[in-house]
This record gives C-alpha cells, sequence and structure tokens, in this order.
C-alpha cells in the first residue's frame, strides 16, 4: 500500500486563482525629476500608430533643438548615422502628419529663404487651415531631389575619371563628393571626359 507524502500540496494551485496577480517582467521607470535641459514631448508623437520609429525619434529631436537650429537633410545626415536617404523619408513622414512643415519667404534684399516650423500639436493647425500635404510638391522633397543629382552627378565624374585610367586622388575624390551645386557637378563632368588629370577639372576655377 503506497505510503502518503506529508509534505505534497494536497493539491496544485490553479495559475488562475483569484483575481489579483503581480505581473513579472515588463517595464518598470526609474524616473527623476529634470531641473534643467529637458523638453516637453507629446504621446501623440512619441507613441505615434503610424510613424516610422526614425520619424519619432527626429521629431523628438527636432522638438528639443533652440530656435535657428539646422535641420536639413545635409545637417541631420552629419548629425545621425543612419544616412540622407532614410533621414529623408521620416522627415517627409513627420510633414505628411504635420509635425514639420517648410516655409518659403522672402527676406531684406530679395532672397528667398526656406523656413523649418516644428509643431509640437499638428492637430491644432489642421483645425485652422488645409495643408496640401503631397511629397512631390514638399520643400523636402524638392530638396532631397537636389541632393539625389548631386550625389548622381558626383558619381558620373568619378566613374568617367576612373573609366579613362586618371589617378583620382582623396581630396580630390572629397571635393567631388562634397559639393551640392548640380550645375558645377554638371561642368565638371563635361571636363572630365577629356582633362588631362582629375585635378584639371577644377582648371577653371583655381
Amino acid at each position: 500500500m503506497d505510503t502518503e507524502n506529508p509534505s505534497a500540496p494536497p493539491c496544485a494551485e490553479s495559475r488562475n486563482a483569484g483575481k489579483n496577480h503581480t505581473r513579472v517582467g515588463g517595464l518598470t521607470h526609474e524616473n527623476a525629476r529634470h531641473t534643467t535641459r529637458f523638453t516637453v514631448i507629446g504621446n501623440h508623437l512619441a507613441q505615434h500608430r503610424e510613424l516610422s520609429l526614425l520619424a519619432i525619434g527626429l521629431g523628438v529631436h527636432i522638438q528639443s533643438l533652440p530656435k535657428g537650429a539646422r535641420v536639413d537633410i545635409k545637417a541631420l545626415t552629419a548629425r545621425f548615422p543612419e544616412g540622407s536617404t532614410r533621414i529623408a523619408a521620416g522627415l517627409r513622414e513627420l510633414e505628411a502628419h504635420g509635425y514639420l512643415r517648410r516655409e518659403r519667404s522672402r527676406i531684406r534684399g530679395g532672397r528667398m529663404v526656406t523656413r523649418t516650423v516644428s509643431c509640437n500639436q499638428p492637430g491644432l493647425r489642421r483645425n485652422l487651415v488645409a495643408v496640401d500635404l503631397s511629397p512631390y510638391k514638399s520643400c523636402i522633397f524638392e530638396e532631397f531631389r537636389d541632393e539625389g543629382r548631386a550625389q548622381r552627378g558626383a558619381e558620373d565624374i568619378l566613374l568617367v575619371l576612373n573609366a579613362r585610367g586618371l589617378d583620382v586622388s582623396d581630396e580630390v575624390r572629397e571635393r567631388v563628393t562634397g559639393c551640392d551645386d548640380p550645375d558645377l557637378l554638371r561642368h565638371w563632368l563635361t571636363r572630365a571626359v577629356t582633362a588631362p588629370s582629375a585635378e584639371a577639372i577644377f582648371a577653371e576655377q583655381e
């Protein structure tokens, strides 16, 4: 006859027994109150259901910057490792959801400048004005398109120089890839076809 084990529980308790359960694992916060150098960010941005994580991060970064800070694609690419293509896509997301807009205005002397406006509550503006959200008409798209042209132009110049067997120094490569003027790149490309050396494409500007 089997003997009874007095140390064994009479019955295994159900996992669902009782109403109060302590959640195990998951996120906990260890918070301290900020008194300097902080920015208030709405959860509608930080927990946005449609924005990518990259766009949310860009939005938080932009809202934390002081007035007058540069937030064009080139400046953001120099600051972050994601590259111009991904950063431009994130900026277009923010523009499409109203967190960012670009405005062209004329300053003293007649020069046109682009101003970037960061909106921490874009819903308020949507109640006041109707905004065309087409990325193909946005200043961000135009800026990215111009940068794409410049990048392709630089690649074409280096390709021609290499195909002709010319020695391309690091200085020449950096000068070509660092240029964002499509017209100047087109001029250098024309000279690259017949120039006796890679440095000679810049001859008229020396």
